[in-house]
């Protein structure tokens, strides 16, 4: 038999136990961040500095998860923003300018009563993805347009207004 001295016995213990506890938080479904992974992009440059801007509340919600790049999370992932994903294709998909800033409603991943926002015609793009819980996603697009304001737009949404109509047949 081996003979383990008592104080290692309680140090391996309380290593034991200290481990299963942080594996326990990190796994609760209800974790702020859980299952979110860092976008393609995040480690663009425009990202970092959005990290240091993020509103410490937002939607009513407080600021609760920045530990992945590009990822922020309000509440318990009641609103989750993720930097420099994909820039989005033209799309007829509604678009609304909050405050300067082209936000595309991706009806196509929105679901349960939730909305998925991305900025349109900015390099990096950045993806909001609001829970029903969240009832006035116009205030979460104005606390976070400020955000994104900086980075320089290349193009803008278009609408049926800004289309010229065709030019009356001749004859």
């Amino acid at each position: 038999m081996v003979r383990v001295p008592r104080a290692r016995k309680a140090a391996v213990a309380a290593a034991a136990v200290a481990l299963a506890a942080g594996a326990l938080a990190s796994c609760g479904a209800d974790s702020p961040g859980e299952g979110v992974a860092s976008a393609p992009h995040a480690g663009d440059a425009a990202c970092r500095q959005f990290a240091d801007g993020y509103p410490d509340r937002l939607g009513g919600q407080k600021l609760t998860f920045t530990d992945r790049p590009g990822v922020a999370v309000w509440g318990e992932n009641a609103i989750v923003l993720r930097c420099g994903v994909e820039l989005p294709e033209p799309t007829i998909d509604p678009c609304a300018t909050v405050d300067g800033v082209d936000w595309v409603f991706r009806e196509d991943r929105s679901e349960d009563g939730g909305k998925v926002v991305v900025t349109y015609g900015r390099d990096p793009a950045v993806e909001v993805a609001v829970t029903e819980e969240i009832t006035a996603v116009d205030d979460v697009l104005v606390g976070l347009s400020a955000l994104v304001e900086p980075v320089k737009p290349y193009t803008k949404c278009v609408g049926m207004d800004d289309v010229p109509a065709p030019a009356a047949p001749s004859g």
